[in-house]
């Protein structure tokens, strides 16, 4: 079993017991979710969780949300500093019964052999149907999104708990991420490349919960067709964060993060130029190894 330690924010979103709007019958802190975010809030079960990006009107990605539902309320988990994400959910909430809390709580995703065994031991159970689960002041959350394999959230009080795991660094993690063709906020989800770039559709984008901000311009690129550019995993010597790549005659592509620990790095890439023999500007060759697809 491996674990590493999350600093992220948490913040506490909740509504009015009871109060409901007219249009769709629904509580307003999660209307007021559902409208913001990609992913289909209205939709969430209780003790679920999503993965949700927060667009502009361009749809670039300016936030990503773990979303946790408990107790008919929402958890959100975010690299964004919460104060950030605290004024500007208050200045779009407008006279919208919602209300938010920022959560001091610890953070650590377990994952790997006997990390099953682990959370089967410390629940009683095992998380089958039910994907969060809230445990005094625990709360527990199978998430296979975070690292594209089976894994678990543990966020609150983590005092008492007796981790026989190994540890990783945030360079491990790091360098996990870009083999794993995961795409992070501010490396390939930021201004100027489109979240279906880095095939996110699948977990993160919701096409038919309506309007939510960003969304016409995501319908737009999506019913466009086959995506042009391509987040892909590459692979070479020296790479830099940055670095535009090129076939020889053009530019043809761009390096968005490298691993701490080099050779690997992701980056954006004209689908048809995929198979040429790519170079950074400075000359240094790189190999395409696989596209997010």
């Amino acid at each position: 079993m491996k674990y590493f330690k999350l600093k992220s924010s948490k913040i506490r979103v909740y509504g009015k017991q009871g109060k409901l709007l007219l249009k769709g019958m629904v509580e307003e802190h999660t209307a007021f979710l559902h409208s913001l975010l990609t992913n289909d809030i209205k939709g969430m079960k209780e003790s679920s969780l999503t993965y949700n990006l927060w667009l502009k009107q361009n749809g670039f990605p300016v936030g990503e949300f773990y979303v946790y539902k408990v107790d008919n309320e929402y958890i959100l988990d975010t690299p964004l500093p919460a104060q950030e994400v605290l004024e500007e959910f208050n200045r779009l909430k407008l006279s919208m019964r919602v209300y938010f809390e920022t959560l001091d709580m610890e953070h650590v995703y377990i994952f790997g052999e006997g990390s099953r065994d682990f959370i089967k031991e410390l629940l009683g159970f095992e998380l089958e149907e039910k994907q969060v689960v809230k445990k005094e002041n625990l709360i527990v959350a199978r998430n296979s999104i975070r690292l594209r394999e089976e894994g678990y959230d543990l966020m609150g009080d983590l005092s008492a708990l007796e981790l026989k795991a190994q540890g990783l660094s945030e360079e491990d993690v790091e360098h996990l991420r870009i083999q794993r063709l995961i795409p992070k906020l501010g490396k390939e989800l930021k201004e100027g490349f489109s979240p279906l770039e880095a095939c996110t559709l699948s977990y993160a984008i919701s096409l038919t919960k309506g309007c939510y901000v960003g969304q016409e311009a995501i319908a737009r690129v999506y019913y466009r067709g086959r995506l042009p550019r391509l987040l892909v995993l590459l692979e070479g010597e020296s790479l830099k964060e940055g670095q535009r790549l090129s076939d020889g005659n053009k530019e043809v592509g761009i390096i968005t993060s490298v691993s701490p620990k080099g050779k690997f790095a992701l980056g954006y890439v004209l689908r048809a130029r995929l198979e040429e023999e790519l170079k950074t500007e400075e000359g240094q060759r790189v190999k395409v190894l696989k596209t997010c697809e």
